[in-house]
């Protein structure tokens, strides 16, 4: 074998095994890079369940919460309820009702007052509410709401009375939410005189329910 022929098979093999050593490399590249997308596909995978799982979490959290807002009815009763009387020219008597609870409470229209028994209950001052379209107030915890009744004239006025039933009423003029509460004025020592009057709405002001009376200034 000439030294010629001898160098020419030398640079042969070199070059294919070169070939051979790319070829393992390429393969292990790629072998890499489909371990590194599956596991960037799995990782992706796992992100969009958590995100889903954490939205589904948020939801549920954001339903309680408004669950825990909703404002309740508010309730009557003896130790809630004051009745006051003023005299003079803007004569009139103011019912007051105190939320004594932790929590906000919504009163709606007016307060239904019967006073001694009596079958009907006071007018209501600002009309009779309809369906939907009555107002409403929320009470905030420990707050106070106010109704007044004019007793300006001599009818409105009329005579003394000796205790009044008290009913909460809903969105209606026909809808009563709680009560009765029935406070007598004898063992409170009130002298409440109430005649053909009517009664006001609630109102978060003692002066807004005077003004809604026509006995304010």
């Amino acid at each position: 074998m000439t030294a010629a022929r001898s160098r020419r098979r030398s640079a042969a093999y070199a070059a294919l095994a070169l070939g051979l050593a790319g070829s393992l490399a390429l393969t292990g590249c790629n072998s890499h890079s489909s371990k590194k997308s599956k596991k960037s596909s799995s990782s992706s995978s796992k992100s969009k369940k958590r995100r889903i799982i954490g939205g589904g979490a948020a939801a549920a959290g954001a339903g309680a919460g408004a669950a825990s807002r909703r404002v309740p009815d508010c309730y009557p009763s003896t130790y809630k309820l004051t009745f006051s009387q003023q005299t003079g020219a803007d004569s009139h008597v103011t019912v007051k009702f105190k939320n004594n609870t932790s929590r906000d409470c919504k009163l709606y229209n007016a307060p239904l007052l019967r006073f001694n028994n009596a079958k009907d209950p006071l007018p209501l001052l600002q009309g009779t509410p309809g369906q939907f379209d009555g107002t409403r107030i929320t009470v905030p915890s420990h707050g106070y709401a106010y109704a007044v009744i004019p007793t300006n004239t001599a009818a409105a006025k009329g005579t003394e009375q000796k205790s009044v039933t008290v009913d909460f009423m809903g969105t209606s003029a026909n809808s009563v939410t709680h009560g009765p509460a029935t406070v007598n004025f004898a063992e409170k020592r009130l002298h409440i005189s109430v005649g053909k009057s009517k009664v006001t709405n609630w109102s978060s002001s003692v002066h807004g329910a005077q003004l809604a009376a026509g006995v304010g200034k």
